[in-house]
């Protein structure tokens, strides 16, 4: 079972996927550049369909790509694109007829069972800050005001413009990036009107969009480079505490750390990065369950390290990586679940505290306390 394990494991999903992604690329841009397929089904597909296929499979290489960063992110959102566009991936190479599609067709058969097994390992949810799913948000409702628009007002367009949803999608693309061709332009008041609104919502949600993306990236490199801490003032911190993860159960632990307590904290999104750093923190941005950013953050020579990602799956990763890099150093980790106390000390863990129990306990030690008086409560028999 463990030889299973190893070979179809979430490591491996994240292989293959790359690998697909790679070779939809390389196969898509073949494909547009050759004049006639050379494989079995070349007589059977239209050119057209052909030539389609090489440039959507282009694309679809690139979306492989955001898959394979969320696969290896352990983000679930990473497994659902991944699962939906392997079957895509194998059809555009039959269609595409080409003996060079051949790897991409078997590499994305593989994969898809592959990645389909590890279901449960994918388990992050994609953490988007409320400006970010407004940003998406204005964009795709312009991008799909100005296709429907386009698509109803085609009439107004000049002749042969606008004729399938495909032209009219095609239109609110150059036009909301400013790009604009000329090549489908508008007869009408009423059409230029459409023209002119779809520019400016365009160029808005555009900049928007990028900015609410990339920006807490962007800061956080400024940070990173105009801050106090650099990269290299990481490698002068001994006997520290390394924390693994923020949450609700960091909070207090954050809360009590004072100027004598030298801490880094490693995050894995840029967002909470920029957050905590403006609140004092030294901050590194990685997955707390990966060997580098441990490394970068000195665990070898850290006092103790935190666990507490406020997933039980990620705490047990970030254990078992932390032991590995350093045996010798404590390991303190959160429970989330009751249940999993045992199993993040089976990870390494020297202790483990449960939040739910402890609060449990304290709750009936303050309804049975005594009162000021010295009397016993009532709940307490006399």
């Amino acid at each position: 079972m463990s030889a299973w394990d190893g070979l179809l494991g979430m490591h491996v999903a994240v292989v293959v996927t790359a690998t697909v992604a790679v070779l939809s690329l390389a196969t898509g841009l073949t494909n547009i550049s050759v004049d006639a397929a050379a494989g079995p089904l070349a007589g059977v597909v239209p050119e057209i369909v052909q030539a389609t296929a090489g440039f959507t499979g282009t694309l679809t290489g690139f979306l492989m790509l955001l898959a394979t960063w969320g696969l290896g992110r352990r983000l679930r959102a990473g497994w659902y694109l991944a699962v939906l566009l392997l079957p895509l991936t194998a059809a555009q190479g039959l269609v595409q007829a080409s003996l060079v599609s051949v790897p991409l067709v078997v590499f994305s058969a593989v994969a898809l069972p592959v990645v389909a097994r590890n279901y449960r390992g994918f388990d992050r949810e994609l953490a988007l800050s409320d400006a970010q799913v407004a940003a998406i948000g204005a964009l795709s409702g312009t991008l799909a005001y100005a296709t429907v628009g386009a698509f109803a007002l085609r009439d107004e367009f000049v002749a042969g413009g606008i004729e399938t949803p495909l032209d009219a999608f095609y239109y609110a693309i150059v036009t909301s990036t400013t790009v604009g061709y000329g090549d489908i332009a508008p007869v009408t008041a009423r059409a230029r009107l459409f023209g002119i609104s779809v520019v400016v919502l365009g160029t808005v949600s555009f900049a928007v969009a990028l900015g609410s993306v990339l920006g807490p990236a962007i800061e956080a490199r400024f940070a990173r480079a105009l801050g106090t801490m650099t990269d290299t003032d990481y490698t002068q911190f001994e006997d520290h505490l390394v924390v693994l993860g923020h949450g609700d159960l960091t909070e207090a632990l954050l809360d009590a750390i004072g100027d004598g307590h030298e801490t880094i904290i490693v995050v894995p999104d840029d967002g909470t990065a920029t957050q905590l750093r403006e609140r004092g923190f030294d901050v590194l941005v990685g997955d707390p369950s990966n060997d580098e950013p441990l490394r970068e953050a000195g665990v070898e020579r850290a006092r103790a390290v935190v666990a507490a990602t406020e997933r039980d799956t990620d705490d047990a990763f970030a254990i078992l990586t932390a032991r590995e890099l350093n045996p010798a150093v404590r390991i303190v980790a959160a429970a989330t679940a009751r249940e999993n106390v045992r199993k993040l000390e089976r990870a390494g863990a020297d202790s483990v505290i449960s939040p739910a129990a402890i609060g449990g306990r304290l709750l009936l030690r303050a309804a049975l306390e005594t009162d000021t008086d010295g009397e016993e409560s009532g709940l307490l028999p006399r």
